[in-house]
């Protein structure tokens, strides 16, 4: 098996983008939306392998997969997860997409990829309580694989705060001692809860915690032995440019957001301006009890990017210098930058491209998680395959001839 993976939700490309530097090859993408297939072949060419369809049309994605890829990734709409969806969770049309996937899996029958990987906010998994997390490990597990979760925020590796939640499917033909499995009342010793333990609360929040204790899958829970990331991000500032060739915006539109920060915000502007003190940063625009207000981080990184479909869901660049406040929309190739993709060729449509980039995920994050998780397994299965070892499958029937499930299989 060559270390080859297809995508699903492909977007413009970037988990491909983050994967491409160790070698993986992208034999087949999918998404439904042509503005973000435009990007993607102009990064990274038309060679046919981009197929432009709903998920939900099976029997045709099937026929356009080649042989079996060792490593799947689904960035399935988060819209139904979030606010913007209202929380309808997989009772909304967008993220029930996601068991569009699901299918297309069941369909390939033996010829599943090893390793599956989810990506999607974190309301994923507090969505119904829970309970369409659930649901989607479930439908996994009913498909043979054993599930991992973590959340990475893009804040260790670029100025965008942008917490993200993964999945990560290692299928039951697939044995590795990369994870360790949950066996039955380990939760305070072995090595499924050593690993657990050693990602903290930052990789696996308590109610991720409390959703692999509590719910029972048709295979399992598993952990990947990692720890959170050391590495921390530039300030904002080295992103943004402040030449005066931007479209700043004209005093008026500058006077208009002044006025719609708050009193603690405002108070902190003017303090900047009168002792000429240098700034830059980000503002949102956000309702706040019936008012619209210019919201400033001052932490130095920027707002998590989203899909430009309303005034509040565009960022905005406050820039103070020598006593001048200057303030405009982000650029398209800020945007870039702040998804750790600061190359990616753009198109000439504005809009088109602060979406592509707004509903992507962040390449640094997807490097790590290839160099921590998704390479270790590709690694450990050619290993596997090179000394003849038993598949998971030998070894379970091995260990469950005393009736229990193995622990975890090196």
């Amino acid at each position: 098996m060559n270390k080859a993976f297809c995508e699903f939700f492909a977007g413009i490309g970037l988990v491909r983008e983050g994967l491409s530097d160790s070698g993986w090859t992208c034999v087949y993408a999918n998404d439904i939306n042509p503005k973000k297939r435009e990007l993607y072949t102009k990064r990274f060419g038309d060679n046919g392998h981009f197929h432009l369809d709903d998920v939900w049309n099976c029997a045709e994605v099937l026929t356009r997969l080649p042989d079996p890829p060792f490593l799947a990734t689904a960035s399935f709409p988060c819209i139904d997860l979030s606010l913007a969806g209202h929380w309808k969770g997989f009772d909304g049309d967008h993220s029930s997409t996601f068991f569009g996937f699901a299918k297309v899996l069941e369909g390939m029958g033996d010829r599943r990829p090893k390793v599956v990987m989810l990506e999607n906010v974190t309301g994923f998994i507090t969505s119904k309580g829970g309970k369409d997390f659930e649901a989607a490990a479930r439908a996994l597990a009913e498909l043979g694989y054993w599930i991992d979760a973590f959340v990475l925020d893009a804040k260790n590796f670029v100025p965008q705060s942008r917490p993200r939640v993964f999945v990560i499917g290692v299928h039951e033909s697939f044995s590795t001692s990369v994870v360790a499995r949950k066996g039955s009342g380990d939760w305070f010793g072995g090595a499924w809860s050593r690993h657990v333990e050693r990602g903290g609360k930052k990789l696996r929040p308590d109610n991720l915690r409390e959703l692999m204790e509590r719910v029972e899958l048709p295979t399992g829970w598993a952990a990947v032995n990692i720890a959170p990331p050391t590495s921390s991000a530039p300030d904002v500032s080295e992103v943004i440019d402040l030449d005066d060739d931007q479209e700043w915006w004209d005093e008026e539109a500058v006077t208009k957001h002044h006025d719609m920060m708050s009193d603690r915000h405002r108070s902190i502007v003017d303090e900047m301006l009168s002792s000429k003190k240098r700034f830059t940063g980000t503002i949102y625009r956000r309702k706040r009890y019936g008012k619209t207000r210019a919201e400033i981080r001052f932490d130095g990184l920027a707002g998590c990017l989203r899909t430009p479909k309303g005034g509040s869901a565009r960022q905005i660049v406050i820039a103070i210098d020598k006593g001048k406040l200057r303030i405009r929309w982000m650029s398209p190739r800020e945007y870039a930058r702040l998804q750790g993709a600061s190359d990616f060729p753009l198109v000439e449509n504005t809009i088109q491209n602060l979406y592509g980039f707004g509903d992507a995920v962040c390449v640094p994050v997807i490097r790590w998680i290839d160099q921590h998780v998704l390479t270790p397994l590709f690694n450990s299965y050619l290993k596997t395959r090179g000394n003849g070892r038993k598949s998971h499958a030998a070894v379970a029937t091995a260990n469950n001839a005393g009736g229990e499930r193995p622990e975890h299989v090196a």
